[in-house]
This record gives structure tokens, C-alpha cells and sequence, in this order.
């Protein structure tokens, strides 16, 4: 005997409550209100790629890649370890990364525009010095720069892997632009444009990366001890897995994480898979009895 329909839905609601509270806070509800009820220009139209990439459940695993990818650069990952509290209050920081990508994606231009000024404030006060001596400084716009591509390629490789509805290469070069007009915004010079753009300035970084303690102390905290309770301790090995499976070779080499061959990066995958499917089953609300909802289309998305 199955469980009635209403204990089904029941559990979806709860699920669903709980992931958005770990990911927008104790005020996510006034939030995406605000974001999605205030009447007003927006930077991006109902129909553009980074509504379809951002509004996905696949960001779950793209965020934690990015992560990853981003702390390979040791000025920004000393001014992640330094600044950052993301050990002290790991929700908060999240909570508070989660809420510039919906407001920056899907809100009014003029609460866009606040939020980017915020960032750029706190970026001016952020600096010091790595453990080896070498200054930096958060506003610097080739560290900028970096953070934006690891994060964008992060995100992209994630959509494509566990997205609802992938889009194809015109819709992924769209995406790419559309995230360029945030990153000019924060301080990014000359951004890419396209996904070949997004290879090219990739492969441009790579002279400056490299695995540091810090980077490695953070990606153990990430994957092995996140301060989850332990009923989601198994779906979040999952969303780790399918995380890792989405860094080249060489970010797991830097990382000292062990090389995934073509038959473990294939399971990975597939947990990825599976635990993307829950998390968008369970954020996405049952239609009332009686309502069909359009499925999601490349190149758009069912949610407005």
C-alpha cells in the first residue's frame, strides 16, 4: 500500500521549505517576494539564458563546483580564508551568494544596482597579504575576473549535466553574455562572451593556479565535514559527487583529490543526477488539483 497522495505532496512541501530556508535564511520568503512582486525594468527579459541556468536546480551542484574551482587561486582563496567567514557561518555566506545571483537575475535594475554596489563596497575593504607575502586586494579585476569565470563555467557545466532542460550552443553563448553584463558591473574588464571566449580566458588562468593548504583544508570542509545534520548526509555525498565529477583533472590534481576515471566520473554523475531531480521536486511546488503547468523548453523557462 502506498502513501496516500496528500502525505506525498505533504513531504514535498516540507523538503521544499526547508532547502530554501538553508539557501535564502530566515527572511527568504520576504525576499523572493520582493524580487519577483516589485514592478519595475530588469536587467534580463523573461526569455533570456540566465533565467533558464540560475533558475535551476542544478545550481545546487554548479555553486559547490565553484567553489572548488574558485579557491584554486591563491589570492583569492587567502581572501576567502581571511574575510570571508565561511567556516564561522557557511549558511550565511551562501544565504547571502544565493540572494545577489535571484536579485541580480530576476529583480527590478534599481534593486540590481544595490546589490552590486553592496558587493563593490565590501570588495574595497578586502585586502591583505598570503601567507608567502603577496598582496591582493578583492576589487582587483583580474582577481575578479577569475572569480567570475570559475564561477560561470561552474555553472554552465552544471546545467548541461543536470539541468531540466539543457540548452543548445547559441543558448549557453547567451547565457555567458548575459553574465557578463553582472560581472562588468562588479569591476570585471572585458569579460567573455561566448563559451569559446569562457575556454579562452580559462585556459588564461592557469599559469596562476595552484593547490594551497588553504584551498585543501577548504575543500575537505566542503565535501567531508559540511554542518549539515546526518539525515542529509547521504543526498549531500550525492550533490558532492556530482560536483566533482563536473572539475577537469587537473583542479582534482591541485585539490589533492583522487583522479576520477571515466566509470567512477560516469556513477558520480548519475548521483548528480538523482539528487537534482529530488531538490527540483521538492523546491518546486505541486500545480493546485486540475492545473497543468508547461513543461520548461530550451532557451526558456516554465518559471517567470
Amino acid at each position: 500500500m502506498g502513501w496516500p497522495p496528500a502525505s506525498v505532496d505533504d513531504l514535498r512541501v516540507r523538503l521544499g521549505a526547508s532547502l530554501f530556508r538553508r539557501v535564502a535564511g530566515p527572511s527568504g520568503e520576504q525576499t523572493r517576494a520582493r524580487i519577483h512582486g516589485t514592478p519595475g525594468p530588469r536587467w534580463f527579459g523573461p526569455d533570456r539564458p540566465i533565467r533558464t541556468v540560475h533558475g535551476d536546480a542544478s545550481m545546487f551542484a554548479g555553486g559547490l563546483a565553484a567553489l572548488l574551482m574558485q579557491s584554486l587561486h591563491p589570492l583569492a582563496m587567502a581572501a576567502v580564508a581571511a574575510h570571508s567567514g565561511f567556516r564561522g557561518d557557511p549558511w550565511g555566506r551562501l544565504q547571502r551568494t544565493s540572494t545577489f545571483l535571484a536579485v541580480t537575475t530576476f529583480g527590478t535594475a534599481d534593486d540590481a544596482r544595490r546589490a552590486v554596489d553592496r558587493v563593490r563596497a565590501v570588495h574595497r575593504r578586502v585586502t591583505g597579504t598570503t601567507a608567502e607575502g603577496v598582496p591582493y586586494r578583492a576589487s582587483d579585476p583580474r582577481l575578479l575576473g577569475w572569480v567570475h569565470v570559475a564561477e560561470v563555467d561552474s555553472f554552465l557545466r552544471a546545467h548541461r549535466c543536470y539541468g531540466a532542460a539543457p540548452l543548445d550552443r547559441a543558448g549557453y553563448d547567451g547565457y555567458v553574455a548575459d553574465a557578463a553584463r553582472i560581472a562588468r558591473e562588479l569591476g570585471v574588464e572585458d569579460p567573455p562572451r561566448s563559451v569559446a571566449e569562457l575556454a579562452e580566458q580559462l585556459d588564461g588562468y592557469r599559469a596562476e593556479l595552484r593547490g594551497t593548504p588553504d584551498s585543501r583544508e577548504a575543500a575537505r570542509f566542503l565535501l567531508l565535514s559540511p554542518p549539515l545534520p546526518w539525515q542529509a548526509r547521504p543526498p549531500y555525498a550525492l550533490l558532492a559527487a556530482g560536483a566533482l565529477a563536473l572539475l577537469p583533472p587537473w583542479a582534482h590534481e591541485q585539490l589533492g583529490l583522487p583522479y576520477l576515471p571515466r566509470s567512477a566520473r560516469t556513477a558520480a554523475r548519475a548521483g548528480g543526477v538523482v539528487v537534482t531531480r529530488a531538490i527540483r521536486w521538492a523546491m518546486d511546488p505541486p500545480p493546485p488539483e486540475g492545473v497543468t503547468l508547461p513543461r520548461a523548453r530550451p532557451g526558456g523557462s516554465s518559471r517567470r
